[in-house]
């Protein structure tokens, strides 16, 4: 049985049972899960990085928007607040469509 030792979606276990495979899990504690989470950002995006082509990259941006949304939950916040947050910002500042890069700014 391989061995995996990492965060799976709510229905993993689930597809399992139906693919008659056996598994074993936990649940984790909260301090856990955290640590867990963290781990599993740093995994989508390192596939994220090495996709191959525009549909793969994708599919890893769209693991890592379900990741951020579990850990806004760490900090007590909805995914809702997240994207009120984020449109603030957007309002406030701008997004990055305009590709600009800043080199210096002069000092007072």
């Amino acid at each position: 049985m391989p061995t995996y030792n990492k965060l799976v979606r709510d229905k993993i276990p689930e597809i399992l049972e139906k693919n008659n495979l056996a598994y074993r899990l936990k649940h984790l504690d909260k301090d856990q899960f955290h640590t867990a989470i963290q781990e599993k950002f740093q995994e989508e995006w390192t596939e994220y990085q090495q996709a191959v082509n525009n549909e793969e990259a994708v599919e890893e941006l769209a693991d890592l928007l379900e990741v951020i949304f579990a850990m806004t939950e760490i900090h007590g916040r909805t995914k809702e607040e997240l994207l009120a947050v984020r449109q603030r910002k957007f309002i406030d500042r701008g997004g990055f469509y305009q590709k600009c890069y800043l080199l210096e700014v002069e000092d007072k």
